[in-house]
């Protein structure tokens, strides 16, 4: 899946957390949050973990995603 990461990181940083503190609540690695903000793909779960984190539900998840 493919995320819009200047979107994502918007988003990440007008929570005021950092990606470490974010993958903290999240549950998973910093190094997923930096491959996805650098415009690397990631997993739906994954995915799915960082959107409940930052406040979102899974039905705003098209405003972050880009189709391909």
């Amino acid at each position: 899946m493919k995320v819009d990461a200047k979107a994502f990181k918007k988003a990440r940083e007008e929570r005021l957390l950092s990606i470490t503190a974010l993958a903290q609540l999240a549950g998973v690695s910093s190094k997923s949050i930096y491959r996805m903000e650098s415009g690397g793909a990631i997993k739906l779960l994954t995915f799915r973990k960082l959107l409940l984190a930052l406040g979102y539900t899974v039905a705003d998840k098209d405003r972050f995603i880009i189709e391909e």
